[in-house]
């Protein structure tokens, strides 16, 4: 049978249209909040019934629409948004002119405007694709956009719509989104019944409205263990926080990239954000942030997706440089600081009734009994001092690692001095206002990774020759990944060699290491060699290996410190940025102030 080619019904392309503007109810959402938005709203508020099937309901106080605009409003390709009809400088979030038609060819949808300054407000319907007359309502400033049935005009896309908790939950990451880009803006959204999100704009200093913002969607721990970030180059400028790495999740949901207000999902960010913290985080755990990069429209391309949440950059090059090169300065003047998370998950192990995060509390966290009569007699005499206990000892106690009284504290040391180590592995200082614990193994591998890559800048790392050169058997593929990349080992300090098709000799080891197990630091190598990833630059495969060789000649745990070799540690830490976490991201210290610890213990 032959085709004829035919122009399709109106009613189908849009519906065709809204299949790929309008893929589910926060689709719909996050079109109509950012038209509130490009309309100059100051406070959105929006609610949905079933997760958006039945009801999505979007209203503002923005600039409105008259008669004629509100009748040309649901046309396709009808938009106020391209006055010079440039899709190269793009300064508003919608421009297609795509949305309220799309939306109404799939639904029952009803808009409700009234201009500023207008004696009257005015609504239109359009169900099904198909466009109702123009009439009056009641209305204040602003417009309100209904969505009723969203789909019944397409019953197909019905059948793959989530259950309406997980639809209304990703609404609420679309508000959350859009109200970081714009802290300024009021924003609500609930079912009728409840508000699940509730934000009210702010004014102020860009930086600090927007930090509180942050703070309300990602969390106060966020807040308060946030860098800020602050960077310009070739006219590009990135700002917003990223988050100590030991503040870290499993997966990468709370990354937020903004392009010029735009929330959107790129690669870049995950590329640049793994170049950034991969001295700091294991391939499994990601960092939170939110970065903000404003730079001139036409030197990114919106107009890639229908639903305009990829972006293309004229010079993405640049911009992940921007973002790698940012966040690493950041980091790098974090010094040793590491989360306040850290001490609170510390205090949750000792309390853990109380949860991850002990609250302060009203009284002890125990009830003393009251006894009555001669209970409390008796106890008053048990608790009396003991006969002749203020007598001299009859020998001295053993006086603890560089024993000084309060006022001999060095103020300027913000991880104190040591008072002994415990187990061989943990390191006890005492600061002014608390006690530090430091893990031994985990703060020196950082500070000698750090070493090794100032040697690497300079002047390469130094080499120690060893007396009888080790022979280390391997497999075959591993020597075979041994001998490909020796160079590479070379320019770190370690020389080896094959020594047959099962084995290798170790010739030369990095002088900084000191004692170190050689054939376990060479199958270690091996290993990681297997998992590289082959698009790695050389940095980054010579960064990997710096972290294994600063594992094996880290002070291990077990070994016994004297009181200048752990204090000698304390300053090193100080000193070196990036301190506050091994190179897997895990915390080397915990500190803990003195109120947490007497609330541990009831006295507060």
């Amino acid at each position: 049978m032959a085709t004829v080619i035919r122009r399709l019904p109106d009613i189908l392309v849009n519906q065709i249209a809204a299949g790929e503007v309008v893929e589910r109810p926060a689709s719909a959402v996050k079109e109509l909040v950012e038209n509130a938005l490009d309309a100059g709203a100051t406070r959105v508020d929006v609610i949905l019934r079933d997760g958006g099937q039945s009801l999505i309901s979007v209203s503002d106080d923005g600039f409105g629409m008259d008669q004629a605009e509100l009748e040309l409003a649901v046309e396709r390709h009808a938009t106020s948004k391209l006055p010079d009809d440039d899709l190269v400088r793009i300064s508003s979030l919608g421009f297609r002119g795509e949305a309220l038609p799309s939306i109404g060819a799939v639904s029952r949808l009803s808009i409700t405007s009234r201009k500023q300054a207008a004696d009257s407000a005015w609504r239109i319907d359009v169900e099904g694709g198909v466009k109702r007359p123009v009439q009056p309502a009641a209305q204040g400033q602003g417009t309100r956009v209904e969505v009723r049935d969203l789909f019944y005009a397409t019953p197909a896309r019905l059948k793959f719509l989530k259950n309406p908790r997980t639809e209304y939950s990703q609404a609420i990451d679309v508000v959350n989104r859009l109200a970081m880009a714009h802290p300024h803006v009021a924003f609500t959204l609930g079912d009728g019944a409840r508000q699940s999100v509730k934000l009210a704009g702010a004014q102020g200093e860009l930086f600090d409205i927007r930090l509180r913002r942050l703070a309300a969607i990602m969390g106060e721990d966020f807040a308060d263990n946030a860098l800020r970030i602050d960077a310009t180059r070739e006219g590009i400028r990135l700002t917003g926080y990223a988050g100590l790495p030991t503040l870290n999740r499993g997966n990468a949901q709370m990354q937020y990239l903004f392009v010029n207000g735009r929330p959107v999902k790129d690669r870049l960010l995950q590329g640049a954000v793994r170049g950034a913290y991969q001295d700091f985080l294991s391939h499994d755990r990601h960092p939170l942030l939110a970065l903000f990069v404003e730079l001139p429209p036409e030197a990114v391309d919106v107009n890639v997706h229908p639903a305009k949440a990829e972006v293309r950059f004229r010079e993405a090059g640049l911009v992940r440089g921007l973002i790698v090169s940012a966040l690493k300065h950041a980091l790098a003047e974090a010094g040793h600081r590491a989360s306040t998370t850290v001490s609170l998950a510390a205090l949750g192990a000792f309390n853990p009734q109380r949860g991850y995060a002990p609250q302060p509390a009203r009284g002890p966290a125990y009830a003393y009994p009251h006894p009555s009569g001669g209970l409390a007699e008796a106890a008053r005499d048990y608790h009396a001092p003991l006969p002749n206990f203020d007598a001299p000892l009859s020998a001295p106690p053993p006086s603890a690692v560089n024993d000084a009284g309060p006022n001999d504290l060095p103020v300027d040391n913000p991880l104190g001095v040591a008072r002994g180590q415990l187990h061989g592995t943990y390191i006890v200082a005492q600061t002014a206002d608390g006690i530090v614990i430091v893990d031994q193994h985990a703060a020196h591998e950082r500070l000698v990774y750090e070493r090794m890559k100032q040697a690497l800048g300079e002047s390469g790392v130094t080499r120690q020759a060893l007396l009888l050169p080790e022979v280390v058997e391997l497999d075959e593929p591993a020597v075979e990944r041994l001998t490909a990349r020796a160079e590479d080992l070379a320019r770190l300090g370690l020389v080896v060699e094959g020594f047959g098709p099962g084995a290798v000799v170790v010739r030369e080891v990095p002088a900084l290491l000191g004692q170190v197990d050689a054939a376990g630091l060479v199958r270690d190598l091996a290993d990681d060699l297997a998992e590289w990833d082959q698009a790695l630059t050389l940095e980054d495969r010579l960064a990997h290996v710096c972290g294994t060789m600063a594992c094996h000649g880290s002070v291990r745990a077990g070994r016994r410190l004297n009181g200048d070799e752990m204090n000698a540690l304390l300053r090193q830490m100080e000193a070196t940025p990036h301190s506050g976490q091994c190179n897997h991201g895990r915390p080397t210290y915990v500190e803990l102030k003195l109120g947490d610890i007497e609330r541990l213990f009831g006295r507060r």
